[in-house]
């Protein structure tokens, strides 16, 4: 366990939305994180010119120290200026170029976990980049089959089967295998980065009353259930399936540590109402922590100052208290 500031690098995503915006602000309002940002410099002067005084931007690079207080930027140059508000196909390819470079930072060491803001998918796809989303992309980055996103918030984790799908694939994308996959690297990772031991999962139906034995669908029976029972193990405590219209009442999420939903809108709008603005993206499964705000690029805020930073520092935060958890750590504290 490292006893000093953990450092993390951040990746402020889509430069036209509000993510410059809470980069900045995560530095002016938590002073003692330590974080390198991976973005274009200019653009963060911009930002903080729009913000109010301007702020000292210190270009950074691996075996350089990171201090808490300083702006640190490790430089990725847009290929055309912003216009908050409006986005740019351009820059699609400049928002991927940091998300490469943050996890080369990480990887090799020069910090200890990654922090990403808000993207838009649509530019990054019109920018003629296949994208369906941050937790694909690392998983491609990482060289992994298969990761698991997960939200959290104070009192609820909700791990999703199935990610950025329309809903018409979304049942035809749910297999008996990917479900026990996704059971295993959730019960895996609330071990390994959340110390919990013995893991209790509930898990949601497919369909309403999680089939109502098969005359609501077919899935529940067939897939879900004898994917549970090929996950059964003395360490782990799997409910379900659940029907997901009453697996949010307080007596049930008290009985489990995460609910594992089968595809976007099942889980995320439960999570999203109980803890807007606390809640955390994280991705399991990866070699190296990611945590993640819960919002998007909010476009119609955007260059006016009124971005609230809340969500990316409580993912900040948790990405810090990720590290300093874990048995051990490889990275070097520069």
């Amino acid at each position: 366990m490292t006893h000093e500031v953990p450092v993390l690098v951040l990746t402020p995503g889509e430069p036209a939305g509000i993510g410059p915006e809470i980069a900045i602000k995560l530095r002016m309002e938590h002073p003692a994180l330590r974080f390198v940002t991976v973005a274009d410099p200019d653009l963060l002067r911009r930002t903080a010119a729009r913000l109010g005084p301007p702020i000292d931007i210190h270009r950074w690079q691996p075996g350089m120290p990171v201090q808490s207080g300083i702006l640190h930027c490790f430089p990725v140059a847009l290929a055309a200026r912003e216009n908050p508000g409006t986005t740019d196909p351009l820059n699609g390819p400049y928002v991927l170029d940091c998300l490469r470079e943050a996890v080369r930072l990480v990887v090799e060491g020069h910090a200890d976990a990654l922090v990403t803001g808000p993207v838009h998918k649509g530019v990054i796809n019109e920018a003629g980049c296949a994208f369906s989303g941050h937790t694909e992309f690392l998983a491609a980055l990482a060289g992994v089959p298969q990761v698991v996103m997960m939200l959290a918030a104070p009192g609820l984790r909700v791990a999703l089967v199935t990610t950025h799908l329309p809903l018409r694939a979304v049942a035809d994308a749910i297999s008996r295998e990917k479900v026990e996959t996704i059971i295993r690297i959730t019960a895996d990772e609330l071990r390994r980065k959340f110390g919990i031991s013995h893991p209790r999962l509930q898990v949601l139906g497919l369909n309403p009353h999680a089939g109502e034995q098969g005359h609501l669908g077919s899935e529940d029976d067939a897939i879900i259930h004898p994917a549970m029972k090929n996950c059964e193990a003395p360490n782990l405590t799997l409910i379900g399936p659940v029907p997901a219209d009453t697996a949010f009442t307080p007596p049930r999420l008290a009985e489990c540590d995460a609910v594992i939903a089968m595809y976007h809108d099942q889980g995320l709008p439960v999570l999203k109402h109980f803890g807007f603005g606390r809640s955390v993206n994280i991705t399991l499964g990866l070699p190296f922590i990611r945590t993640s705000v819960d919002h998007g690029t909010a476009l119609d805020i955007a260059g006016q100052g009124k971005a609230d930073a809340s969500s990316l520092f409580h993912a900040a935060q948790m990405a810090a208290e990720l590290v300093s958890s874990a048995p051990s750590s490889n990275a070097k504290h520069y």
